[in-house]
């Protein structure tokens, strides 16, 4: 059974998908106004265990991440730049979509850019003006009503006073703790240059929060099963996206909502003036690769402030060297003609732990007690090929949810036969033969490495 936490419910609940077998999920993605920096990246990966975990318990997803690629952020640096908005977001799209490569996460079924659904938010737009959840205003804005909708403010629980009450606000990202009318449509203004659409309000640009409700709902439907993102998209994005979409649509949005922690950096708040927003560019100028990456942002539970550290850097490294061992040595075993043992107890608790509003800490400790335990006996000699294929069934699904273990691809068959070859010679005690053979391995760029349970073989480091 999966069970997430639901921000909407305040409680962990069993998840049942809308349709049986399949998951309908959307994601906030970037504002590609700049590169994305690793407070961002804590919330894509979180989204990418979900969609891992989701995958490892048979379901299957459709994805839809958008772009933002218009709001107030992305006009003002094309402004300050002097160049076309098109073209900076497409740089920083592109700089995106190759960080995420990089970080070998599963990429979406879809990558919506706002600007290329401006007509579907106008028509959401007339929707709500003629069920009177929004207004024109004289520059040809146009507004939600938020005492319209008596139900604003359950995903972020907060409580107003008195919700007939309210003013407008045209700027994107607010914080203040009181019932706003906020922009679906800004009327033009200089400052928008050469950005705008035409309108039957006249011409202008959407507003960013009806811009995922609009895009959501054309690739999943008017209800769909969950919406991600981080905390800090709670109040006011998410809380307006739910009051826009179900007063459009007249019927519920989203089954389930989960949002990650923040991203602490350095023991502290990311933040310019401390030097600590780190971009992924950045971190692979200082000797990080993926995988410690990821081991540092999945390691601690997605609800809880994690802290990401340069200092971290070499933990991660001996993490993944240790994985990448562990294979190397299962990997040396001949499995010819045996059976696959796909669900041993140990690997059952891993999934369960992970199904539990994906409890990847205490997944982690179920995986590594096993390899340690296996590496004992492997140490020992007393591993059977049963136990080495059924070990090697649960590193494959360990790392098809973590992506722990470097892209180094299985070891070559040329390499495997000269392994064994070198083994036979060191049965007879043939030495010169055994260190003949060691040489052409070793010039093949590999390592092979004597133990009491057989060979081990490693990939040399370039």
């Amino acid at each position: 059974m999966i069970q997430f936490y639901n921000t909407l419910t305040r409680k962990k609940e069993p998840f049942n998908p809308i349709e049986k077998g399949k998951v309908s999920l959307y994601t906030c993605g970037p504002t590609v106004y700049d590169e994305a920096h690793i407070g961002n990246f804590r919330t894509f990966m979180f989204e990418d265990l979900l969609k891992r975990v989701l995958m490892l318990n048979g379901l299957d997803v459709f994805h839809v991440m958008n772009i933002t690629d218009v709001d107030d952020k992305t006009i003002k640096r094309a402004k300050e730049t002097a160049q076309p908005l098109q073209a900076l977001t497409e740089n920083y799209t592109q700089k995106f979509h190759e960080d995420l490569k990089w970080l070998k996460m599963l990429p979406a079924d879809e990558y919506p850019c706002a600007t290329h659904h401006v007509s579907g938010m106008i028509k959401m737009i007339e929707s709500l003006i003629k069920k009177e959840h929004a207004y024109v205003e004289d520059d040809g804005s146009v507004y939600f009503k938020v005492n319209s909708f008596s139900k604003y403010g359950q995903l972020s629980n907060i409580k107003f006073e008195d919700q007939k009450v309210t003013e407008r606000i045209g700027s994107d990202e607010y914080s203040k703790e009181s019932a706003q009318d906020f922009a679906l449509w800004k009327g033009w203004k200089p400052d928008d240059g050469e950005v705008a659409w035409d309108s039957p309000w006249g011409k202008g640009r959407p507003g960013w929060h009806i811009e995922c409700s609009s895009m959501s709902m054309e690739y999943l439907g008017d209800h769909f099963d969950i919406h991600c993102g981080g905390v800090d998209n709670m109040f006011p994005h998410h809380e307006n996206e739910i009051a826009q979409s179900q007063c459009h649509a007249g019927s519920s949005f989203v089954n389930v909502w989960l949002h990650s922690e923040h991203l602490m950096v350095e023991g502290g708040k990311m933040s310019k003036s401390e030097g600590n927003i780190y971009t992924v560019s950045e971190l692979k100028a200082k000797g990080f690769t993926p995988e410690i990456i990821r081991y540092q942002l999945l390691s601690g539970h997605y609800r809880t402030k994690i802290n990401f550290s340069l200092a971290k850097k070499q933990e991660g490294e001996k993490i993944v060297k240790r994985l990448s061992e562990f294979k190397s040595r299962l990997e040396s075993f001949d499995l010819e003609n045996v059976t696959l043992d796909e669900n041993p107890t140990i690997y059952s608790e891993f999934v369960k732990n992970l199904s539990n509003d994906l409890d990847t800490p205490n997944a982690l400790a179920i995986f590594f007690d096993f390899m340690k335990k296996m590496n004992r006996q492997m140490d020992k000699g007393s591993i059977d090929k049963e136990q080495v294929a059924s070990s090697l069934y649960f590193l494959d699904k360990f790392d098809s949810v973590f992506g722990l273990i470097p892209r180094t691809g299985k070891v070559p068959e040329e390499i495997v036969k000269l392994v064994r070859r070198r083994e036979q010679a060191r049965n007879i005690k043939d030495w010169n033969e055994s260190d003949n053979l060691r040489d052409k391995i070793d010039a093949l760029g590999w390592k092979v490495k004597d133990t009491a349970s057989g060979s081990e073989i490693s990939k040399k480091s370039a």
